[in-house]
């Protein structure tokens, strides 16, 4: 924000949030933190308003069963929707 920013995000995969995360991102410049779904974060995010939460549930199940069918998975990277 010092630098001229209007507003910072923070993308994080897994965030397990432990001990003191949420004071901190409490108290931080972030304006939002996303979160994936792969860690239940519903008591975090009454704790801590900057949480929001993207679901990856469909992402995930369509690579295993692109690994199960031989198919590719680096097609994902360029046709996931979210």
């Amino acid at each position: 924000m010092e630098n001229g920013a209007t507003a910072v995000y923070a993308i994080v995969i897994h965030g397990v949030l432990s001990g003191k995360a949420l004071d901190v991102i409490n108290n931080s410049m972030l304006t939002r933190v996303v979160v994936t779904n792969t860690i239940p974060h519903a008591e975090k995010k009454k704790l801590c308003p900057k949480l929001d939460t993207i679901d990856v549930s469909a992402v995930l199940a369509e690579a295993i069963r692109r690994t199960h069918n031989g198919e590719s998975v680096s097609y994902l990277f360029g046709h996931a929707t979210i």
